[in-house]
């Protein structure tokens, strides 16, 4: 990270709290930026599918978690290059940095290859899982289109690690916001039929995907190439070349990273599901409602990635100071905005699910009426939602993954899932019994990842 690099050339002593601030801002606001780009990427296949139909829109939330779920577990071998590639930048070594990176790419392919064919199989996972069949078989057709994008996906989540590392983090929200016009465009072209293109409904939208993911990798790809700040890594210069120790440590940091990610993720995919049994419009209203929440999410999940960098980069120069103030500056920020958007929840749930919704259909009344109560327990768990991602962002900058990931297990599933399923069903508040066990495994998950933070930190 270029800022934090120049302060140690110019001056030993620790940074203070308003220079965090400032780097932290520099590092984050573009990371921010480029999640919520990618959050749009999402919401507008929603939008534009709730347009078309209320059947295509369930199946469009339903595909779309089962393929999100497998990319972040994916994800979590890209995540892993930030420590690694941190601590080495902190450390002056260029050498270890480029091969991080490169063990990263190679590490995520393989995962690509694998999961290929276990996604060209939706339909019948989803139909054993108690989902319609009219939904499994538009979700299943969506999938064997837009499952090709999860290479470029994860390369350029891994890319973004990279970039994140040298502060070069810009870029990054400049192709993502390249890939939301581009995303929404062929959405409208394909889904709707316009402009004499053919109208392919779901199918548009998968089409729309694969060509966004290709658009922002060969971006990021490209500026990699040829920018100067990130050309001295030669991260393409023989790129056939193994690096089986900082293959080994990718794999070893990013497996607890992706079940730890997984579960989370799992969590809400099984969410879907349970919604899912509750009706089409349940599982519609629940769709928007987490598109909201996890809209703002995108702030903290953000701002959590800089967390690692700038915690990894002290943590490989051995300053402590520097460490806790990195971490204690993203903290606040991240719950400040937590609060801000809860209180927005709040005042005006209607008006934010109604930007969802077609007005003429005739199942809009339904879904609003289903989604309000739902919006109103995701402004509950956003504070404990920001503290539990910073909280396990934090300890991923000191490498610490296994223990986390067992946290994440613990709370997500026989807490979070078992819980909703619990309320939800055999006490039957249905709905909202689902969301406040989504919401007590978050809280779970930010005391007990901050509690290990506080507890890990001295022995650095």
């Amino acid at each position: 990270m270029s800022t934090v690099t120049n302060t140690h050339a110019s001056a030993p002593a620790p940074m203070g709290w308003p220079a965090h601030a400032r780097a932290t801002l520099a590092l984050g606001v573009p990371l921010v930026g480029s999640q919520l780009g990618a959050m749009l990427l999402n919401t507008t296949d929603t939008v534009m599918l709730g347009w078309y139909g209320v059947t295509e829109l369930a199946a469009g939330v339903i595909a779309t978690q089962v393929f999100h779920t497998v990319m972040m577990f994916g994800g979590g071998f890209a995540f892993a290059v930030i420590p690694m590639a941190a601590s080495a930048e902190g450390q002056g070594d260029v050498t270890q940095v480029r091969r991080s990176v490169r063990m990263g790419l190679w590490v995520v392919g393989a995962f690509c290859a694998l999961m290929m064919p276990i996604l060209w199989f939706t339909e019948p996972l989803l139909l054993a899982l108690g989902q319609e069949p009219q939904v499994a078989g538009l979700a299943q057709a969506y999938m064997r289109i837009a499952q090709f994008s999860l290479f470029p996906v994860l390369f350029w989540l891994t890319l973004r690690s990279f970039l994140t590392v040298i502060d070069s983090t810009r870029v990054v929200f400049v192709a993502t916001m390249a890939g939301v016009v581009l995303n929404a465009f062929v959405n409208w072209l394909l889904i709707f039929g316009n402009w004499g293109f053919p109208e392919l409904g779901i199918r548009g939208s998968a089409i729309a995907t694969i060509g966004t993911n290709v658009l922002i990798f060969g971006w990021l790809a490209a500026f990699c190439a040829i920018n100067g700040r990130a050309r001295p890594y030669e991260l393409f210069v023989r790129f056939w070349r193994p690096d089986w120790p900082a293959f080994g440590e990718v794999f070893r940091i990013g497996l607890p990273i992706s079940t730890m990610v997984t579960a989370e993720t799992g969590m809400f995919i099984f969410s879907s599901i349970f919604m899912g049994w509750l009706g089409v419009v349940a599982l519609a209203a629940h769709g928007i409602a987490i598109q909201l929440a996890s809209l703002a999410f995108m702030v903290p999940l953000g701002m959590a990635q800089a967390a690692t960098a700038r915690v990894g980069y002290f943590h490989g120069r051995g300053d402590r100071t520097g460490l806790d103030r990195a971490a204690g500056t993203v903290m606040a920020m991240c719950l400040t905005f937590a609060a801000t958007s809860a209180a927005l929840f709040f005042i005006a749930p209607e008006t934010l699910i109604g930007l969802f919704l077609d007005d003429t259909n005739a199942d809009t009344g339904a879904v609003l009426a289903y989604a309000v109560p739902l919006l109103f327990v995701a402004a509950c768990f956003q504070l404990v939602d920001s503290a539990q991602a910073i909280g396990a962002a934090l300890l991923r900058g000191l490498k610490d993954t296994r223990v986390p990931m067992i946290i994440a297990i613990i709370a997500y599933w026989p807490v979070g899932l078992f819980l909703g399923w619990l309320l939800g069903f055999p006490l039957g508040l249905g709905g909202i019994g689902v969301w406040v066990g989504l919401a007590s495994g978050l809280l779970v998950a930010a005391v007990l990842l901050n509690h290990r933070f506080f507890v890990v930190r001295p022995n650095m």
